[in-house]
């Protein structure tokens, strides 16, 4: 599956209305460690059906950012059923990330 690019606008649909876990990524292209866990977050966007991926650029989605008091990047967020169910600051490995979509 293809990662989404999150604004405000395809919020909803993309993530609040999902019927599968969602995967967001917190992230600003000048951040080097958000350019490290890129790769692996594009890699499980890449393996997983049963997950969808999505990013958010911290610089142009602001009020997302603010919303998930986004303060340190990169910040994973797990949504299910529309609530947010794990929000971890750091680059993690590939199963660290498995293990907070409880895969």
């Amino acid at each position: 599956m293809a990662i989404i690019k999150l604004t405000n606008e395809n919020f909803v649909d993309e993530v609040l209305k999902s019927n599968v876990p969602v995967l967001i990524d917190f992230y600003a292209d000048w951040c080097g460690p958000c350019r490290m866990l890129g790769p692996t977050v594009e890699e499980i966007a890449n393996e997983r059906d049963d997950v969808k991926v999505c990013k958010v650029n911290v610089d142009e989605q602001n009020e997302l950012a603010i919303t998930f008091e986004i303060q340190v990047i990169p910040t994973l967020a797990v949504m299910k059923d529309g609530a947010l169910i794990k929000k971890e600051v750091g680059v993690k490995d590939k199963a660290a990330i498995l293990a907070m979509l409880g895969i």
